[in-house]
């Protein structure tokens, strides 16, 4: 039964692992990155600036998304990136001692996110194109499971890791060792997907650049076009409008000393309360979020969805004015806020697969709504360090509490078209 499975090529044995190949490299841009640059010493507005800055190619992406429906298979465009990304975090990893590192380690930053944007626009593709929409709600749950394996791994395991270095061969050496670990794993999951992953439908196999143009534009044109669209992009920019600020400073909030109103972690521990409680519950969440709205259905489901992705943001808030002594409770706090986070992003992720994508170029189409999500995402972000430098931890997290009132507004007046019918 099992080599049964594994022949057939079977979701379990390539979603998980496609979709932990696509958090690995946002994971380690996004966040993981934030703890390298603190523990090299830069200030929390320069590092909530630049390590969003280094995040323009997962907006970006519509503008070559189009050209993957062009050529080649969406497997060929996944391996070929994971082998990219594994020699990239080589890269990274080498130009950490250098004079100079920080405008080479960014620039690397910048190549691991551009072909990240590839990867993920290919994988997406490759998701949307084998799975039927019942098939996609049963598997999203795991989808967004194993994405955030990858932050388990990358925020738990990997900074438990570099912390631990950091006191023994010291800071440079332990984050080289970190990243250097990062290109390993790629590569061994483009390994991997060179056996097991389904080729996801061909290209169009255009015959010329003027064929190629001209296919460019009707992808834009249709993107456009589609019923409610701008109702669609309002959604998908304002939903995560909360999130997208405390992703950048919560990390900072932790490691931050007493005196300046944060946690006072160390980045080991960060690795366990962060990387391992807080991803964990969120893999939990995914799970349980995907098999609500297979069952309710997303229509019915959204506002709940909301409600749970957001309100759980408020524990921050609560750590930053109680400033806990107890581990347990810290671990606590961050456990039920991911769990809500987890739960509630199944909600953005569907919208944009089965509200955004489907016609002629799902897969370009679902690029261009995950880079417009990743906008609403990439400009809270970007000013949340002076945000949280002018206020300050407390201050901030009440902010942001105020900041989920868009989210909730898109999701109760939205219009959806009638999809789940046809599913």
């Amino acid at each position: 039964m099992l080599k049964n499975l594994f022949q057939s090529k079977h979701p379990a044995t390539w979603v998980p692992t496609l979709y932990f190949s696509e958090g690995l490299p946002f994971v380690a841009t996004a966040t993981v990155s934030v703890l390298m640059y603190k523990s090299l010493g830069l200030s929390d507005a320069q590092i909530a600036l630049f390590t969003t800055l280094v995040m323009w190619p997962w907006t970006l992406k519509p503008l070559w998304g189009p050209i993957l429906e062009m050529f080649k298979t969406k497997k060929h465009f996944v391996i070929a990136t994971q082998f990219i990304g594994g020699v990239a975090f080589g890269l990274l990893a080498l130009a950490l001692p250098l004079d100079g590192f920080l405008k080479y380690s960014l620039a690397m930053f910048v190549i691991i996110a551009f072909n990240s944007a590839t990867h993920d626009i290919a994988a997406d593709g490759v998701f949307i194109n084998t799975l039927s929409p019942k098939e996609q709600a049963r598997f999203v749950g795991w989808q967004g499971a194993f994405y955030n394996v990858a932050k388990v791994l990358s925020q738990g395991a990997l900074v438990y890791l570099a912390g631990r270095l950091e006191l023994s061969i010291g800071v440079t050496e332990a984050w080289m060792v970190v990243m250097g670990l990062f290109g390993v794993i790629m590569i061994l999951m483009g390994l991997y997907h060179l056996k097991m992953l389904p080729s996801g439908g061909q290209a169009a196999g255009v015959q010329s650049f003027n064929e190629a143009f001209k296919t460019f534009g009707d992808v834009v044109k249709t993107f456009f076009e589609k019923k409610q669209i701008l109702w669609g992009i309002a959604f998908i920019v304002l939903f995560r409008t909360a999130e997208g600020q405390l992703t950048k400073i919560v990390p900072l909030f932790m490691r931050a000393t007493r005196m300046e109103g944060g946690l006072g972690l160390q980045t080991a521990d960060i690795g366990i309360a962060y990387g391992i409680f807080g991803a964990a519950a969120f893999v939990i969440g995914s799970v349980a979020g995907g098999y609500f709205v297979a069952k309710k259905g997303l229509k019915n489901s959204i506002f709940i969805l909301a409600v749970i992705f957001n309100v759980p943001d408020a524990v921050y808030a609560y750590l930053a004015y109680s400033l806990p002594e107890s581990f347990v409770v810290i671990c606590t706090a961050i456990t039920i806020e991911w769990f809500g986070y987890g739960f509630g992003f199944v909600g953005i992720i569907l919208f944009m697969m089965q509200q955004i994508a489907p016609g002629k170029y799902k897969m370009a189409h679902y690029a261009f709504a995950t880079a417009v999500m990743n906008l609403g995402f990439m400009i809270p972000s970007m000013i949340s360090g002076y945000i949280s430098d002018y206020l300050g931890y407390q201050k901030f997290f009440i902010w942001v509490m105020v900041a989920t009132i868009p989210s909730f507004l898109v999701a109760w007046f939205v219009p959806f078209k009638d999809l789940e019918k046809g599913s």
